[in-house]
């Protein structure tokens, strides 16, 4: 996936009804590669803001019906220097990695890889999934961690509930329920469900900054209208942020310490240079080639870096030609 920019025109800052400043982000749409690519809704990263903690990456995809869109067929492909957490509202999709794991993400399901050093992987919705819907995020390391083994978590959530309300903890601690996912910085990421009418005051971490990424529904955040595939954003120092669903509702509750840190992202690398990334992108080359050409297949990807990932059959996705410019720093 590579990282397209928005625009500042995309964000609008609104002064909700407790005096607490909700900045509306509206998302952009990407594609996902193929003839019936799969449209992706993009809220972060912005040209003005590159980080949510260290929430780094923000796709939010679905309902697509896979008859359509052929659904997602994401060949093998590297990561470095991040954490990917796919969370899934409908279908289902077989990951594979190249550190040995193979599970099927599903709804409700948290499922966590950790690239860290290097790690490629593939996901593939199964042949019975009718309808795709969901979010993907990407955490990124801080400098400490990021060259750690990789790894994979899966945990399910148990749901918490209030009067109008139910909420799943993917990461961190919010309404009283608190996941074991191991992240590498403090961070908090949970679903919540509301019922037409109602209103929930979610108490927030003050050190912390969020997102509020509304899927479904109609929602007001402190006063602040926000539509489906709208992401609202609350700064550090707010401790409690009051959700008013006008109609049934859904959103994903992204936060965390700001992130301290400047980041090099490129494609599916997240490093602290340019001449990193540059040689992130040359070893994964060196990996998938053969004869000046891509391989045929996974399984005659080359050791290295990125690993191969086992039991799958997809060609690997070759990295995109670098910008004639040097990549800039994030923050």
């Amino acid at each position: 996936m590579s990282n397209p920019e928005s625009t500042p025109e995309e964000m609008d800052l609104v002064c909700g009804d407790r005096d607490v400043a909700v900045e509306v982000v509206q998302p952009r749409e990407v594609p996902l590669g193929g003839p019936r690519a799969m449209l992706v809704r993009r809220t972060l990263p912005l040209r003005g803001r590159s980080l949510i903690g260290a929430w780094c990456f923000i796709d939010h995809y679905g309902p697509d019906r896979v008859a359509d869109t052929g659904g997602m067929k994401v060949a093998p492909h590297p990561h470095t220097g991040l954490q990917t957490l796919s969370w899934l509202f409908a279908g289902e999709i077989q990951h594979r990695d190249s550190a040995g794991n193979q599970a099927m993400v599903l709804p409700g399901e948290v499922n966590l890889m950790t690239a860290g050093h290097g790690i490629s992987h593939s996901e593939v919705s199964t042949a019975g999934t009718d309808v795709l819907h969901g979010v993907q995020l990407w955490v990124a390391l801080p400098d400490a961690s990021r060259d750690v083994e990789p790894g994979f978590e899966h945990h399910v959530p148990e749901p918490v509930r209030g009067p109008g309300w139910e909420a799943r903890v993917l990461v961190g601690s919010l309404l009283g329920s608190t996941s074991p996912v191991r992240t590498f910085t403090p961070l908090v990421g949970a679903e919540v469900m509301l019922a037409g009418g109602a209103t929930l005051d979610v108490p927030l971490d003050p050190a912390h900054e969020h997102g509020l990424l509304l899927d479904v529904g109609s929602l007001e955040v402190d006063g602040a209208e926000v539509k489906p595939g709208e992401l609202a954003y609350v700064a550090p120092g707010t401790r409690t942020v009051r959700l008013h669903a006008r109609e049934e509702s859904r959103l994903m509750v992204l936060g965390g310490e700001p992130f301290g840190e400047a980041i090099v992202m490129w494609w599916n690398f997240i490093g602290r240079s340019h001449d990193e990334i540059v040689e992130f992108r040359a070893e994964w080359q060196e990996q998938v080639t053969a004869d000046g050409s891509v391989v045929a297949g996974a399984q005659s990807v080359a050791p290295g870096r990125f690993g191969v990932v086992a039991g799958e059959e997809l060609a690997p996705l070759p990295a995109p030609v670098l910008p004639n410019v040097r990549l800039r720093e994030r923050r």
